[in-house]
């Protein structure tokens, strides 16, 4: 084993994929190389293969099937992430939705259309959705929510919250 206590190039711990073995299955648990990859990417999402292949002491064709296999099998995604602000997105609102009459799903789809809404939970408790939105102005909360979402069949009850500060925004959402 390497000093690390992690096994070296010719130890690995799983096969290096790649070479003509098997995947293992979608439900497959994650090792340290998994691990390894996840965190360098959520570190430098520009990382290359060969960068992450040194750190980790393994091979640039097993960080690429790695990838590859984590990808497929849902356990990862690599993606561009947006600056709000950046884009003169300077309101960020919470809303909670009741909706009747409608299935909270249908209802969901349609708001989903919606270019200011980057994400819809369908929710227990209170509300039977929770929107979350981003919009340029604050003049434009009023619009949003009284002249577009108020508009879509079955939703009953609108509960807006404003984001007057943002702590923590980061897409590491999973323990590792």
């Amino acid at each position: 084993m390497a000093e690390t206590g992690k096994p070296g190039k010719a130890e690995e711990a799983l096969p290096a994929l790649g070479n003509g073995e098997e995947l293992p299955p979608a439900n497959a648990e994650l090792d340290w190389i998994d691990h390894g990859i996840i965190q360098a990417l959520q570190e430098n999402g520009r990382a290359t293969n060969l960068e992450i292949a040194e750190a980790l002491n393994i091979s640039p064709a097993t960080v690429s099937a790695r990838i590859r296999r984590l990808e497929d099998t849902h356990a990862m995604r690599v993606v561009a992430v947006t600056d709000f602000a950046a884009h003169g997105l300077n309101i960020l609102i919470a809303v909670g939705v009741q909706v009747h009459g409608r299935r909270a799903e249908d209802v969901a789809t349609e708001l989903a259309a919606f270019p200011e809404v980057f994400s819809i939970n369908l929710m227990t408790g209170t509300h039977d959705l929770e929107l979350l939105v981003a919009l340029r102005e604050f003049e434009d909360i009023n619009v949003f929510l009284y002249e577009h979402v108020a508009n879509v069949a079955g939703v009953h009850k609108l509960d807006p919250g404003l984001a007057v500060d943002v702590p923590k925004f980061q897409f590491k959402v999973g323990p590792l």
